[in-house]
């Protein structure tokens, strides 16, 4: 299959295929010893339709015994069980929930007990965290010296939230973590060229970002419209939260320019599944 990477950057993202099931990691990441993680496509699970075939969400219609069965492959060929993993339950918010023993398994093998939560932190091995998207922004945390972890979902409203930087605090709060020392990533994600928005939300950036960034981050066209670069928006949100440039890598990859690989809702109209990031400590 054709993938239309945005860049031929060395940093771009790697795709790899284990037991049929192709999924995508970060070489940054990926040169960390002692983690695990993943951006799913969608290919290799059981679903059918516009759900075909890798989708990881319950909650979209999508038959329950296929998308247990997804989770099956998708921790087969990362080396975690579904047992491991720990959803989120994203409502657009910028909350983020320390993750504990006492969750594993929840949104997979058994109900989740906490709602609102668009981040999540753990510094506990064996735990996998994983939150879920269509065109929404992942950003993923390594903090290599204390050895904990963050994966947060970022959609327009998060990102003029400040998910990443509520983040970055959650880590710093709970473990210490040293902005200077962390890496962080990018998840593929609508790219600006794909990305039309209104005035409405282009309020919330002007109020959220400075004026000097403003070009940096959407440019006008006619009739009120607006094209916005989430990833952009974010690579600030992590350096200025003090997470070093060349610590932090960029997805190169666009959901909606890649409909046939990845799941987007705009590319799809919401006919659609959701893929997972995933990111956890062995």
């Amino acid at each position: 299959m054709k993938i239309n990477w945005h860049s031929d950057d060395c940093r771009k993202m790697k795709v790899h295929e284990k037991n049929g099931v192709t999924y995508l990691t970060y070489p940054q990441l990926d040169e960390l010893e002692g983690y695990v993680h993943c951006f799913s496509t969608r290919l290799g699970g059981v679903s059918e339709g516009i759900y075909s075939s890798m989708n990881l969400s319950f909650t979209r219609g999508d038959c329950e015994e296929a998308v247990a069965e997804n989770y099956r492959r998708i921790s087969g060929a990362l080396g975690f069980r579904p047992e491991d993993i720990v959803t989120s339950n994203q409502t657009h918010t910028t909350n983020v929930r320390v993750v504990t023993e006492a969750d594993k398994g929840c949104g997979v093998v058994k109900p989740r007990l906490f709602e609102d939560v668009d981040g999540m932190v753990t510094d506990i091995p064996g735990i996998v965290l994983a939150t879920f998207y269509a065109d929404c922004v992942p950003l993923y945390f390594i903090d290599p010296v204390h050895r904990a972890i963050g994966l947060s979902h970022s959609g327009w409203r998060g990102t003029a939230g400040r998910m990443g930087l509520a983040t970055v605090n959650r880590m710093k709060q709970e473990y210490g973590s040293d902005p200077s020392r962390m890496y962080a990533a990018i998840g593929p994600s609508i790219c600006q060229k794909c990305y039309e928005v209104s005035e409405d939300v282009i309020i919330e950036f002007r109020k959220a970002f400075l004026p000097e960034q403003w070009d940096s981050i959407y440019y006008a066209k006619d009739g009120g419209k607006y094209q916005l670069d989430l990833w952009m928006a974010n690579k600030i949100i992590l350096t200025e939260a003090g997470i070093p440039e060349n610590h932090i890598s960029m997805p190169n990859l666009c959901t909606c320019c890649n409909p046939d690989f990845l799941f987007s809702h705009r590319a799809s109209h919401g006919k659609r599944g959701n893929l997972g990031a995933f990111l956890g400590i062995k």
